[in-house]
């Protein structure tokens, strides 16, 4: 067998937010063999996988920050230990993992001369360059000389083609999941009980959670409803702002006796409690400085694989998830009566949710699973191995 040696550069491995990354990579053929280059790890006891190198783990923290520094002063912008070890372990593809990792990573791959590929997955597309806009000259740069572009589907293959990418470079590379291991128990409900809803993000301003909330605190006047919220804000000053704002709303909205607020959890639990409810709400929105999901919040895949009904938006390739009306329901963004009229749907229907349910996992079977996108990814890489 004639293998592949892709090196897979990250800053971080990995974040308790980036479990689609875990599934990217394990589900690779196994004529492709991945070694994970990074900085720092975590979480490591959720997605251990083999051949996982770290940079602080393996020199000193004074090489660490040195690179750092030089970095920050632009004397070099790729990582000396990561050519290390793509000419140690005979790298044939260098795969950077958002698009500023890409930029950095230019001088690696042309001192290794490998293929290069960048996956972008959401902030690198629209906030970035908006942020500071010396990253479109550096996205310019860089699609000038890498040999592919990844993104998870077409309206975020539209934003980088807009930031200057030639289209024939983007390639469409879906995030799958593990349909295989998580069970499909279709939801049902009754007007005697609860209506159990799940709202699972970080809280940052695109995940539009306040406008949730808003629209479950109109429905609260109409039936009983219990509310779960998994995620929390890191640092981010903007977080911050996003979690004062989000717990102001549930005060003001008195519905704080029936939310349960749990912070971010393992992987795991996240599954145990979407079994627990009946509808998963994510109505992603546009934020104010240009953050957008870029592509589709993979928790929307996910909690559809387990037959739970899907009310979101039709924000970025939210669309290509759900189906409005077949797999799920979307609202307009930032569409609060638009949301309480799609909830008050479906619990004006409930007798129809299973032909819905079943539609959803169907679909999600057929286009998001992690295995077939391996196989996928696995040949974009073959093909690039014999550029």
């Amino acid at each position: 067998m004639n293998m592949t040696t892709v090196i897979h550069s990250f800053p971080t491995w990995l974040p308790q937010t980036q479990t689609w990354m875990y599934n990217q990579i394990r589900c690779l053929p196994k004529d492709i063999e991945p070694h994970i280059v990074c900085d720092n790890t975590k979480n490591l006891e959720q997605f251990a996988l083999a051949n996982i190198h770290t940079l602080t783990e393996e020199k000193s923290y004074w090489y660490y920050y040195w690179g750092r520094g030089l970095r920050f002063l632009h004397l070099r912008h790729h990582s000396p230990y990561l050519v290390e070890k793509i000419q140690k372990y005979k790298g044939h593809i260098l795969h950077s993992h958002f698009g500023p990792v890409g930029w950095f990573n230019i001088g690696a791959a042309k001192q290794s001369q490998l293929s290069h590929l960048v996956t972008f997955y959401g902030y690198d597309v629209n906030y970035l360059p908006r942020k500071d806009v010396r990253w479109r000259k550096r996205y310019q740069d860089m699609f000038g000389v890498i040999d592919s572009v990844l993104c998870e589907g077409p309206h975020m293959a539209k934003c980088i083609q807009a930031l200057g990418c030639p289209e024939e470079k983007i390639i469409v590379q879906r995030l799958g999941i593990m349909n295989d291991e998580i069970a499909f128990q279709p939801r049902s409900w009754s007007p005697t009980e609860p209506l159990r809803v799940l709202i699972a993000a970080s809280f940052r301003e695109k995940k539009g959670i306040p406008y949730a909330l808003e629209a479950l605190g109109h429905l609260k006047k109409e039936l009983p409803i219990e509310i779960t919220i998994i995620g929390d804000a890191g640092t981010d000053s903007r977080e911050q702002l996003e979690k004062a704002k989000i717990l102001n709303i549930i005060d003001a909205l008195g519905i704080k006796p029936t939310t349960r607020l749990l912070g971010y959890q393992p992987y795991h639990v996240i599954f145990e409690e979407a079994y627990k409810h009946h509808i998963f709400l994510s109505p992603s929105v546009t934020a104010e400085d240009g953050d957008t999901e870029g592509g589709a919040p993979v928790t929307i895949i996910e909690m559809a694989a387990t037959g739970m009904p899907i009310v979101s938006t039709t924000h970025c390739d939210i669309p290509q998830v759900i189906q409005h009306g077949v797999t799920g329901w979307l609202a307009k963004e930032r569409d609060v009566n638009g949301l309480v009229l799609l909830l008050r749907q479906l619990i004006e229907m409930p007798e129809k949710w299973y032909e819905m349910l079943v539609a959803a996992r169907k679909h999600v079977e057929n286009q998001f699973d992690a295995k077939a996108q391996g196989e996928k990814l696995g040949e974009i890489y073959r093909n690039l191995g014999l550029n």
